[in-house]
């Protein structure tokens, strides 16, 4: 099937971005909160399995990186804005780890979709490094995309379907609230009732 020139510049806003920033079901909750964000996907991105589980991805020989696959509006959020979003959300100094999250499957990733967002990812690493944005090196890397898998059913909505599963509570939930906190001013507002 072939797109007119006029279906094609209607989508031309809605753009793709692949992080990862320790466990997904984290960096998926978060996003799914931003304005401008339309969806949020659990995936694995980066390793040179076919169609890897979960367990394949946590034994971290896999080469995967657990990830989020954003879909946005350019109208309403940026690459950048998002990968600001993406560094208050984790710590980009950690190599192959988050806290006591341990192992390659877990590390600081961007998955780049272009050229442009290239560009922009070494750009705002670059930024934070000059800065001392960070009290250690930014170990983030910046990759093309491949070998990108959805996650199983099960992760998606992974903490809001499990708020109070000892994980959630303890290590996710604290990190949202102060994403909340930090980021209210780019949160989705609720709908309005209906009079």
């Amino acid at each position: 099937m072939s797109f007119t020139s006029t279906e094609s510049n209607s989508q031309a806003h809605i753009q793709h971005a692949t992080l990862g920033g320790g466990c997904f079901w984290c960096i998926e909750s978060a996003f799914k909160q931003v304005e401008g964000i339309i969806d949020a996907e659990s995936g694995y991105a980066g390793g040179h399995l076919d169609k890897p589980t979960y367990q394949d991805i946590c034994n971290g020989t896999s080469g995967h990186a657990e990830v989020v696959r954003l879909t946005y509006d350019t109208n309403h959020i940026s690459f950048r804005e998002i990968l600001e979003i993406l560094f208050a959300l984790h710590d980009p100094t950690q190599l192959n780890r988050q806290g006591n999250d341990v192992g390659p499957q877990y590390r600081s990733v961007i998955f780049y979709h272009d050229d442009i967002q290239f560009a922009e990812a070494q750009q705002i690493i670059a930024e934070m490094e000059a800065d001392q944005t960070w009290p250690a090196p930014v170990v983030t890397a910046v990759e093309p995309l491949t070998n990108y898998f959805v996650a199983e059913a099960y992760h998606r909505d992974y903490y809001e379907r499990n708020p109070q599963q000892p994980y959630c509570a303890m290590v996710v939930g604290p990190k949202l609230a102060k994403f909340k906190q930090t980021f209210a001013s780019r949160l989705k507002q609720p709908a309005q009732a209906s009079a």
